[in-house]
């Protein structure tokens, strides 16, 4: 099968560079992570006006907890403000909020939050900002085998049926920013056939007219699907 100047539907992004940015500012990290915060809103009000039906951000990863505590914290009190002060333009845009990854066991005050971000965006539907959170893709194929394994056979539909984007649009395009090359352990059986778009640019960086370059190659791209 191959596809020609097609549109994009759902895009994934690994968020990377806040801390290089900062660095070579001669910044604390922190400030990298705040910087990185005003692109989350820039790219997701882009992705809307783009005709994205879904986009998901690694947000926080379940290995992120090895960094230092302080920088832990930092980001949890980034991440609490961003949904408090967002929430209105959520709504207001018609852009509904999802949470993926083991979110339910962060602290009950962000848990809180997120349930009432959840409820209040549910019906939602211009476009899915799906964060992922305490997030990591082995231990979503886990829980998803375990689910699909307690009511029958463990198939690859049924495992499917079980990952946290289940319902959501398939992944056509993961981007990492600052010139890493690997996934990282996000989204690993999403990007099966996902085209990948790798950029210099550091996250804090990144604009909408970037955004708009990767959908514009991906538009470009053949997608074979193991075909000829």
């Amino acid at each position: 099968m191959t596809v020609s100047d097609h549109a994009a539907r759902h895009v994934a992004i690994i968020m990377d560079g806040n801390g290089r940015w900062a660095k070579k500012r001669m910044l604390p990290r922190v400030a990298g992570h705040r910087a990185g915060v005003e692109t989350v809103r820039t790219i997701v009000r882009a992705a809307g006006d783009l005709g994205l039906e879904a986009m998901t951000l690694y947000a926080f990863s379940s290995e992120n907890w090895k960094r230092p505590e302080e920088e832990v914290n930092d980001l949890m009190g980034l991440m609490k403000r961003f949904i408090l002060s967002d929430l209105d333009e959520f709504a207001a845009n018609d852009v509904k909020l999802k949470v993926i990854g083991n979110w339910r066991a962060l602290a009950p005050d962000v848990v809180a939050l997120i349930d009432n971000a959840l409820d209040r965006t549910s019906g939602n539907k211009r476009t899915t900002l799906a964060v992922a959170l305490n997030y990591g893709a082995q231990d979503e194929l886990v829980r998803a085998a375990n689910a699909a394994a307690a009511i029958g056979e463990i198939t690859a539909e049924a495992i499917e049926a079980h990952l946290d984007t289940a319902d959501m649009p398939p992944l056509d395009l993961l981007i990492r920013t600052s010139g890493e090359l690997r996934l990282s352990n996000f989204l690993l059986w999403q990007s099966a056939y996902a085209e990948l778009y790798f950029t210099e640019k550091l996250w804090p960086d990144f604009t909408p007219a970037d955004l708009k370059a990767a959908l514009d190659q991906f538009a470009r791209r053949d997608r074979r699907y193991g075909g000829l």
